[in-house]
């Protein structure tokens, strides 16, 4: 859009200023809301088909299954979506916000952990590459941990590309 604007007249650019500010105005009144929406998206609702990997998982460790949760989901696809549009991984979004403000805005309190991935794989391999990862599968493995939400998005040049992210709670 940016190439867009810049070979139009010098009027056009003022109006995508206008409409960004708009947007963003808009964006800053519904994270002041408080209430928390659904998941929504293309990567929305994958918690519930990892519930049955998370709890073989945590079986194995001796713990007891991770319980899908709304709000934490929201939480993943909010951080999946930041990732795509950047298209790098980060726990911090553009705007400053670290994994701790982000879950404070959410609504989200008490212990809390992230994990995120970036990948041409399915769920399984995803699940796999954390848990050979020492600080992914403590996370995964934290016996603190009751909730869970499972999000992705999928990068828009590259449609085997995902940005996924797991948020885990109490």
């Amino acid at each position: 859009m940016i190439t867009a604007a810049r070979s139009h007249s010098a009027v056009e650019p003022r109006r995508s200023r206008r409409a960004l500010l708009i947007g963003l105005a808009a964006l800053a009144g519904l994270a002041a809301c408080g209430s928390v929406s659904l998941p929504t998206g293309q990567g929305a609702g994958v918690s519930s088909s990892a519930t049955g990997t998370l709890a073989s998982l945590r079986a194995t460790a001796g713990l007891g299954p991770l319980v899908p949760d709304a709000q934490l989901e929201q939480s993943a696809l909010q951080q999946a979506g930041y990732m795509a549009s950047r298209e790098r991984m980060s726990h911090t979004t553009g705007w400053g916000k670290d994994f701790a403000s982000r879950m404070k805005d959410n609504g989200v309190r008490g212990a809390a952990a992230e994990n995120i991935a970036e990948g041409r794989f399915d769920q399984q391999k995803l699940f796999d590459i954390w848990m050979h990862s020492q600080g992914h599968r403590r996370n995964i493995l934290d016996p603190d941990f009751s909730r869970f939400g499972l999000a992705y998005v999928r990068d828009g040049r590259d449609p085997n590309l995902r940005y996924w992210a797991l948020v885990l709670g109490r």
